[in-house]
């Protein structure tokens, strides 16, 4: 097994743990909401900490449900994996085709090297 096999694997082990041992070992069975995103909880603490506070904006588009909310947040992750996903390819490319011609560049010129000798012979 190859060194970057071995670091994917151990990388893909560790995503997979943090994924399931929250699970696993019941973290988040007290609340009520086990698992809410970050701005939930940020209102959350806010309004214990200060009941009178006032938000200074208020979002540009509120979606009419839940189910709305997520597949917009699905969507917007899609495309964000679609672009990384094109530039770390298109870079592979690019490196691989810049590889690709400097052996070429290289077999081009042992063959002229190797065709000067042999007219250099005769």
């Amino acid at each position: 097994m190859s060194r970057n096999t071995k670091i994917n694997l151990v990388l893909l082990l560790a995503v997979a743990a943090l994924a399931v041992l929250p699970l696993a070992l019941g973290l988040g069975d007290h609340k009520k909401e086990p698992f809410t995103g970050a701005d939930a909880e940020a209102e959350t603490a806010i309004t214990e900490l200060k009941p009178d506070y006032e938000p200074w904006f208020s979002p540009l588009y509120e979606p009419p449900s839940g189910e709305i909310e997520s597949a917009l947040f699905a969507l917007q992750a899609a495309l964000g994996a679609g672009v990384l996903a094109y530039y770390f390819g298109l870079r592979r490319g690019r490196r691989q085709g810049e590889q690709r011609a400097l052996e070429r560049q290289a077999g081009s010129a042992l063959a002229g090297a190797a065709g000067k000798s042999t007219a250099e012979q005769d």
